[in-house]
């Protein structure tokens, strides 16, 4: 249930129905917009009577909210969320296009600093790569771990960029906290870990949420209502590609969710075309794609020698593909949003 204020609405009157309302066991979510205010209420709504709240004067009207999802409704926070990155002066969200480059796997000290400053050089503002990785076979290369979240905060000190990584398991959540992780990554598995969810939610660092393999949009948002359910607001979408028929390319590049969740949800959404399309020849075509149909940022992994990669070489660009891939991205971006990314 949502209620919308009136843009002339006294406070002593609106905290007298917001003091009722908490009385009967309601959480309340207040998104104050440029022209209205609207007050979100999570919980049994069916104790509310609805013709009571519209007797109040400060109140314009009410309305149930019909999905299952509330706080990651746009009906719930009808402006376009802009999530601050720390203190580095990056938002995600809004007007302007975030760009998260690296590799997918941290490697050694030079790799991982040497991308770093060729993906800023080229205009990335986040860095990526991988400590933790959660791979299909138990034989294959499972990342770094603590030190290779050593090596991420060095190199993106040294590039000036703020960095994310992802995590497996909540037990690792105070490492991340206490290394200078700036975004956590959830990746595609672990988008119904439950407990992993809370356990985020429960910071209030900015989190990355990929689809899941087979996830449906529905499903993708109740996950981040479970994150924004323990508080923290702070959350990214990221389509990544689903699961589908075709083998042709690793997998499905559901651009289509891009502006479904714009209209169902005021969280950003970033598009990974590296994972979607598992091919380094598709990277940048998907990446033009996903920047005309309103991506708010891109994920794109970058490696300076994709052939020698400890994983997921083959869909890697090099930094010279990536200086190339942002130029292009730069001009569809000022075709379609009339402005620039400077």
């Amino acid at each position: 249930m949502i209620i919308v204020l009136k843009a002339n609405a006294k406070q002593e009157e609106v905290k007298k129905l917001m003091d009722i309302i908490k009385s009967k066991g309601l959480q309340l979510d207040v998104s104050k917009g440029a022209r209205q205010t609207v007050v979100g209420l999570v919980g049994n709504t069916e104790v509310i009577d609805i013709e009571q709240v519209q007797g109040y004067e400060c109140v314009d009207k009410v309305m149930r909210v019909e999905v299952p999802y509330k706080r990651a409704s746009r009906a719930f926070h009808p402006q376009d969320s802009v999530i601050p990155i720390g203190d580095s002066g990056v938002t995600i969200g809004g007007k302007k296009l975030a760009v998260i480059a690296g590799p997918c796997s941290i490697e050694t000290p030079e790799q991982i600093e040497g991308v770093a400053c060729d993906v800023a050089k080229a205009g990335a503002n986040i860095l990526r790569g991988g400590a933790f990785k959660p791979r299909t076979s138990p034989y294959s290369f499972q990342g770094l771990g603590n030190k290779g979240l050593d090596m991420l905060r060095e190199a993106g000190r040294k590039a000036k960029l703020p960095v994310i990584t992802e995590i497996m398991s909540a037990d690792k959540l105070p490492l991340f906290l206490e290394d200078g992780v700036d975004i956590i990554q959830i990746g595609a598995r672990n988008m119904q870990n439950f407990d992993l969810l809370k356990a985020v939610g429960k910071t209030r660092k900015p989190v990355l949420l990929k689809r899941g393999l087979s996830a449906t949009i529905e499903e993708w948002l109740m996950s981040a209502e479970y994150i924004m359910s323990e508080g923290n607001h702070n959350v990214i979408l990221c389509e990544r590609g689903i699961r589908t028929f075709e083998t042709r390319t690793r997998n499905t590049f559901d651009l289509n969710a891009v502006p479904v969740l714009h209209h169902l949800s005021h969280l950003p959404v970033v598009a990974d075309p590296s994972h979607a399309t598992g091919y380094t020849r598709y990277v940048e075509p998907m990446a033009l794609a996903a920047t005309a149909c309103g991506a708010n940022g891109l994920e794109i992994e970058v490696h300076d020698e994709p052939s020698r990669a400890w994983s997921d070489g083959a869909q890697a660009l090099t930094p010279d593909q990536f200086d190339d891939t942002m130029r292009r991205i730069r001009a569809i971006r000022e075709v379609v949003c009339q402005e620039t990314m400077e």
